[in-house]
């Protein structure tokens, strides 16, 4: 198993890639609200005939372990997936895709601040590269754009959903629950319907309809019943840094089907932008040494 273990990251990568398209052409005809919570209900409808008896058998170790799968629940499947689909509504699908790519660069920052790995030469060149290619990226070609005007609320979105994903993956690898991943899981889908219900009918309350059902069919199947089992198990047999790696593709997978599903197109500020970012991403690592030994 730990030689396949790279197949774990790589299909969730493969179904993200897919997600970000289909996110794309949801936010055309329904609302994030709506997208978000249709998906984990979805994803709990199909999980609940599996998985139901086994977790109402470990009920006094989930509830034990509620309020940390509600904190992952929150990060991870509510908060990214929300934001990532508010940013749908202004950026391309290949601008999303390059700008999650910056999660594993803040998920090296953050492990350095909750696991207390040292900080290294790699995280602090590569944060600087990546920092300039985000401003040609976000200043679509001109980075002096994004001091004279600021950023747009697509781009913030983005970005904030980044550190989400960041911060949950973090979190997965420093938190023992007791449970397995697919424990984990449904923990989680359970919760994050909880807490996207009331979003859900206060914000929305309209039901999606046929023209939508295909895409809330990927949102929640494949993306929202498997990805995050597969990441989860990438976590546990790769380690949170190892398993962050494989999002490197996740713009690659998400421009080549943007460019051939969506016919979006790509412009030099994508490729130079793109480029700067991940190679910062790569430096953060591959560089490991230690800014101080202790």
């Amino acid at each position: 198993m730990p030689s396949l273990a790279f197949l774990f990251p790589l299909s969730c990568i493969a179904i993200w890639a897919g997600n970000g398209i289909a996110g794309k052409l949801a936010m055309q005809i329904m609302s994030p609200a709506a997208l978000s919570w249709s998906r984990w209900l979805i994803a709990a409808l199909v999980l609940t005939p599996v998985l139901g008896a086994r977790a109402w058998r470990l009920r006094h170790r989930l509830v034990r372990s509620g309020h940390k799968l509600m904190a992952l629940a929150l990060l991870g499947m509510v908060l990214n997936q929300t934001l990532g689909y508010c940013a749908a509504k202004t950026l391309g699908a290949t601008e999303i895709g390059l700008m999650m790519g910056l999660t594993p660069l803040m998920t090296v920052l953050l492990s350095s601040l909750l696991l207390r790995e040292p900080p290294t030469w790699g995280a602090l060149l590569g944060g600087v590269l990546s920092l300039c290619g985000l401003a040609v990226l976000l200043g679509q070609g001109d980075p002096l754009s994004v001091l004279r005007h600021g950023i747009a609320i697509g781009d913030i979105y983005m970005l904030l959903s980044a550190f989400t994903y960041a911060l949950y993956s973090v979190l997965l690898r420093r938190w023992t629950l007791g449970l397995d991943s697919w424990m984990m899981l449904y923990g989680q889908v359970l919760c994050s319907l909880l807490l996207l219900t009331p979003y859900f009918f206060l914000v929305d309350g309209t039901l999606p309809d046929r023209q939508a059902l295909w895409l809330i069919l990927y949102a929640g199947i494949p993306t929202s019943a498997l990805s995050p089992w597969l990441w989860m198990q990438g976590i546990a047999l790769l380690g949170a840094n190892r398993t962050a790696i494989y999002l490197n593709l996740l713009p690659l997978m998400t421009a080549s089907l943007a460019v051939w599903l969506l016919g979006e197109q790509l412009t030099m500020a994508h490729l130079l932008g793109g480029i700067l970012t991940l190679s910062g991403v790569v430096m953060a690592q591959c560089i490991l040494r230690p800014m101080h030994r202790p």
